[in-house]
Parts: structure tokens; sequence; C-alpha cells
């Protein structure tokens, strides 16, 4: 006979309170899609370097162009005393070409000082004229006659990049009773923590290689160093190649803005590919400018690495865009495009501290006399970026115009 006091819904519950709670086989976790793609791209298209002090670098020294330009109007096609603004890396012998007027080629017989050559005029089929100041002339080549003297050489210094190692520490924790329970779902307590782990080192890597600034100080009495990101990098080394847009951009601005890339090569090596890491309000930005302008279209579904991008084509390269989940951490950031040539860019870690794991007790075997099981992950690294010049950074992507 049934309990009359027992209604549907008690009858549902004492039943279900009896039986065995049933839920889905995985815990759901919520984070960033490839939390730390920069991160994994330079690490697996580039060999990791060993760096053997916290200061870590290297040399460069950029090709020169030589210039000079009019401080002093020529007044006529015979003046051949030039005053300019500097005759830094000009050497006797050289040619110039007075291109945005005349077109005259002059070359130069005498570097009188800092501020004064001696030229000859009409140095080819263009004759000269005056010449108004404020003109630039523009080495071209060097020319000498029969049975010269050995010229003077000309020499550039090169410029010392530093960085310094970051020491980056992620930490995973459990009570002895929570490592010892059986979850009702997933693997154990102690792989999901160290899982989570991983991603969090991850992820702060990640972010210092984009927005990491230079440091060296003390903390606790101790050393402490941290190292440049990409985006200082720039900033720093490549200034040319840093923007912010306007309230609304065109397919031209656009275009001038990340063909800068292109300008530099080093060592050689400067591909016309890149790696465009956007934000969601920038991709937005991007999307509409190819669809308004008709300039180029977005190639959805492509695949490197294991990573998803979307690619379009300037006049100058193609750049693989990949949406950044950091990037979409918060509104300033989305509006960011970092258009990065990753073969450039190089993980340099102390030797034997690459992602290092240091795990301590185990269940029942509690060395440091703690009830509770957990460890560390541990990195000491910097970043090499080999060609400043090769990446453009914009910042402030709001509408496409």
């Amino acid at each position: 006979m049934s309990n009359p006091a027992l209604t549907d819904s008690a009858i549902y519950r004492a039943i279900t309170d009896y039986m065995q709670t049933s839920y889905a086989g995985e815990l759901v976790e919520y984070a960033p899609n490839g939390t730390a793609p920069l991160f994994a791209l330079t690490s697996l298209m580039n060999p990791v370097k060993p760096c053997f002090n916290i200061e870590h670098g290297f040399w460069s020294q950029s090709a020169v162009f030589p210039s000079m330009t009019l401080t002093v109007a020529v007044a006529n096609g015979t003046d051949a005393t030039f005053t300019v603004g500097s005759t830094q890396n000009v050497l006797k012998g050289d040619t110039y070409l007075v291109w945005a007027s005349t077109k005259e080629i002059v070359r130069v017989n005498s570097v009188n000082s800092a501020t004064s050559v001696t030229v000859t005029r009409a140095f080819g089929a263009t004759s000269g004229v005056a010449i108004a100041n404020g003109v630039k002339l523009y080495k071209i080549s060097n020319a000498f006659e029969e049975a010269s003297m050995r010229p003077a050489p000309r020499s550039t210094n090169p410029t010392r990049i530093m960085n310094y190692t970051q020491i980056i520490r992620n930490t995973w924790a459990l009570p002895g009773t929570v490592a010892a329970m059986k979850p009702t779902i997933g693997g154990t307590q102690t792989a999901k923590n160290l899982k989570e782990c991983k991603m969090w080192h991850a992820q702060d890597i990640e972010f210092n290689l984009i927005f990491g600034q230079k440091y060296i100080g003390t903390a606790d009495s101790q050393s402490i160093h941290a190292m440049e990101g990409v985006v200082e990098s720039v900033r720093r080394y490549a200034p040319g190649n840093v923007f912010a847009a306007g309230g609304t951009t065109s397919y031209t601005q656009l275009e001038t803005m990340l063909n800068k890339c292109f300008d530099t090569i080093a060592n050689g090596r400067n591909g016309n590919v890149r790696t465009a890491f956007v934000g969601g309000t920038a991709r937005t930005v991007i999307n509409n400018i190819g669809r308004a302008s008709g300039q180029y279209q977005i190639i959805d579904g492509q695949t490197n690495f294991g990573l998803q991008f979307s690619s379009f084509k300037t006049s100058r390269g193609t750049f693989n865009m990949i949406e950044h989940p950091l990037l979409n951490s918060n509104a300033d950031f989305a509006k960011m495009l970092l258009a990065l040539d990753i073969p450039s860019l190089t993980l340099c870690y102390l030797p034997g501290r690459q992602q290092l794991e240091n795990n301590y007790n185990s269940i029942g075997q509690f060395t440091n006399g703690e009830d509770s099981v957990g460890g560390d992950i541990l990195s000491e690294v910097t970043m090499e970026n080999m060609n400043p010049y090769a990446h453009v950074i914009i910042d402030g992507l709001t509408a496409a115009e």
C-alpha cells in the first residue's frame, strides 16, 4: 500500500538520494581557446636556444643609405659648395642624385666639414641648375678616376640589443585529504591541478612575450629581472612600425601600416608571410575593411602547427590571422593587431630551467611535514627579437571606413 504522504516529488527525491548520482564523464572547464599561440609557434618553428647569463642579447648592424639635405639654397648651376645638415657617412667620390627636383647627379670632391661639401656639378646627362633649400640628395654610388688612390672606408657601429631572463613560477597544491578523495568525474585531483598549473604557466609566458618590459632590480633583498616582450621591443628599436589607428581605418591606411614589416631584412631572411595576432574587435575591422574595399578576401579554415587561422593578402605579403584569446581578455587589447615575423623570435632558457617541474610529497609520504601534496613549474626564459623591423604593432582598430 502506498504512503499517501509521499508526493511525486518526494518519491523522486527519495529514489535519487538512494541511487548513485549521475554526472557527465568530464568536468567542463572554461578557458580561452588556444591560450598561448605565440609561445606555441615560437617553440615549434624555431629551435630553443640556451642562454648563459641573466643578461642575454646580440649585436645588430643596419645598412646605411647616406643622404644630404641642403640647409642653404644653391644659387645656380655652377655653385659647387653645398651647405648641408650633416656630412655623416658622406665620402669623397660618392655620387648623389637630386631626385625630388632637378634629377641632377653630383660627385663629392671633398668633405670640407661636418656641414659642407664641394662637388662636381652635372656629373651626368642632366645640367646643373639652382636647388632650393631643404632639398634632399640621395647617394646612389661612387666614381673614381683611373689610377686613383684607395678611398676612405665607410664604417658603422653595431648596436647591442640586450634582454634579461625572467623567472616565471606557477604553483599547485592540495590538502592530503582532497588528494586522497576520488572525484565524481574525471581523473584525479592531482592530475587536474597539475594540468591547470601548466596552463597558467604557458599563459604567463605568453603575456610576457607580448607585453613584457625589461627590468632589473631587487625584491626581498634578492635580484629580480624581467624580459622585454615583442611590443616593447618594437617600440624601442623600430618605433616607425608602431601605429595608433584612427576612429575609422581604410584599406589604404591599413596597407600602409602593415607593409612596413616588409621593408627590412635580417641576415638575408625576411619572407613575405606574417602571423597577425588580433583581438576580436580588430578581427571584425579587418574583415569589414576587406568587404568594403574589395581589395582582399579573408580565407578561413586553415591550420598550421595545430592552430587555426584565416589569411588575407596586401600588395606586399600574406598575413595569417589568428584571433588571440588573451587579446580578448579586455576591450583595449581587443583592438590590437600584432603582425609578427615568427622566425625572427626565439625563446632562450638558462640551462635546466625550461618548464622545470618540482613536486613535493605524495599521498602518505609527507617529506616536508605538511599534510599536503603539490608542486610548481619554473621557467627562466628570455626572448631574442632578431629583427624588430619585421613586425608591426597597430592599436585602436575600432571601425572600418
